[in-house]
């Protein structure tokens, strides 16, 4: 197979978002189980406290860093740009999910979590981002 060094770069940038996510996701499925089979958050379909809303955010909020760090860590070539890439798609997930739940706070508690969820998307991605940048910077 004859591939163009653009094809490659593409399928390594699509590669590198999609470890992130993946690593966002694995970490906060794994952290969400330990929690409910620890019974420090309620039985799934109950609603959560504002304290322990907060404990998702924090974990959600440096899960999300780390899985923008990577996808900069991977990306063939501009990692700010896909990070913040990552982040945008992550923003479009936290809206879906904003107005998803916004009419069951009986089940998904808190009005403030989606929207802090949206309001931390790109930040979130940007330090990621600006991590791996720190490290490039470093090391020339």
């Amino acid at each position: 197979m004859n591939e163009k060094p653009s094809q490659r770069r593409v399928g390594r940038s699509i590669l590198a978002l999609v470890a992130g996510f993946v690593l966002v996701l694995v970490l906060t499925v794994v952290t969400d189980v330990i929690l409910h089979v620890t019974r420090v958050y309620p039985p799934v379909g109950q609603p959560m406290s504002n304290g322990l809303l907060l404990l998702a955010t924090v974990y959600r909020t440096v899960y999300g860093v780390a899985g923008s760090y990577i996808t900069a860590r991977l990306a063939p070539y501009a990692p700010m740009q896909h990070a913040l890439l990552g982040g945008l798609i992550g923003l479009v997930l936290s809206i879906v999910g904003l107005v998803t739940t916004w009419n069951r706070p009986d089940v998904f508690g808190a009005h403030w979590y989606p929207i802090a969820l949206v309001i931390l998307a790109l930040p979130t991605a940007w330090v990621g981002g600006k991590i791996r940048m720190m490290q490039l910077g470093a090391a020339s």
